[in-house]
């Protein structure tokens, strides 16, 4: 499990930080740094943890492409806890993963006979939208032009967290969608159920709460762990696991949102390359991380896979 240098992803600039890959950019402050600590909390273990699972002759392999996923990527974790071991080639690899921090995807030719991710290329959130009413039979994508009121305005791009709220009637704006104003505050607080899939299935969710003023922000106040099961009903997780089927997401989390005056579920973005929730208690980032793992290494094998036909 080793990886280049970290730095390499970053480019620093006075007291901000942009990641190459995506142009996202962060400032360096109290509450970056606190992250930054609690982040590091989590890996060491993880790191101990993958040293005793190297030793497993069994173990299988698999190739990232184009990209490896650093330490700070859900998937890294859960390969190294579980034993799998990046390939260097993939000529050695039992499985190839489609590993591409972008909108819209360009993976490259596989060279394996179990593929992870080739098939998920688009995450825009126009064709989040799109999937999602398809499968789940109500929209989340608005025409500023015919709406009034308010609605929400954010980028195509993933991960830019851009959003904001509007008054509607206006002009569409290029490069930007609409979509439904969701009723998630609980307590004052906006709600995220944060739900990683694997193989088609949802695996937990992470509960993640922020204030309301910060609801489109990367940050949460609090950060509390469940099972699938235990936030959705057995016709949502249906519904979503149709919904990761035809999004052809083999890994990957799920922000979903639930509306407090119709009580519906509404997916609002898809996260191929997912991230751990800092706020979430150590514990409980050891106990999420064992999860996937499990899930991972099961799905690595073969044990799990989405249902292609489903899908179609």
């Amino acid at each position: 499990m080793s990886e280049a240098l970290w730095s390499s992803d970053f480019r620093f600039e006075g007291r901000r930080v942009t990641v190459k890959k995506t142009g996202a950019e962060v400032a360096i402050d109290r509450e970056t740094l606190k992250g930054f600590a609690r982040w590091l909390a989590w890996y060491a273990p993880v790191r101990l943890k993958a040293l005793a699972a190297s030793l497993d002759p069994t173990a299988p392999k698999v190739w990232f492409a184009p990209d490896r996923p650093r330490p700070w990527y859900l998937v890294w974790a859960a390969a190294a806890w579980s034993g799998v071991r990046i390939a260097r080639t993939p000529a050695e690899a039992d499985a190839a993963f489609y590993f591409d921090d972008v909108t819209h995807g360009r993976p490259p030719t596989p060279q394996a006979s179990r593929r992870l991710n080739f098939e998920c290329l688009d995450v825009s959130k126009s064709r989040v939208a799109h999937v999602f009413e398809t499968v789940f039979g109500y929209p989340l994508a608005l025409d500023p032009r015919a709406e009034t009121g308010l609605v929400v305005e954010k980028s195509e791009a993933n991960g830019v967290h851009d959003g904001r709220i509007v008054c509607c009637p206006r002009a569409a704006l290029p490069s930007r969608v609409y979509q439904r104003l969701i009723d998630n505050i609980e307590d004052g607080q906006a709600v995220d159920l944060r739900t990683p899939f694997v193989g088609g299935r949802p695996v937990l969710t992470f509960i993640k709460r922020r204030p309301v003023g910060r609801r489109f922000d990367n940050f949460n106040s609090s950060v509390t762990l469940a099972l699938p099961e235990e936030v959705f009903s057995t016709e949502e997780i249906e519904g979503l696991s149709a919904f990761a089927r035809a999004m052809r997401l083999d890994w990957g989390g799920l922000d979903v949102l639930r509306d407090a005056a119709d009580g519906r579920i509404y997916v609002v973005d898809v996260n191929k390359t997912d991230m751990p929730p800092l706020a979430l208690p150590w514990i409980d980032k050891l106990r999420a991380t064992a999860r996937l793992a499990a899930a991972f290494r099961h799905l690595v094998e073969g044990g799990a896979d989405l249902d292609r036909e489903a899908a179609r």
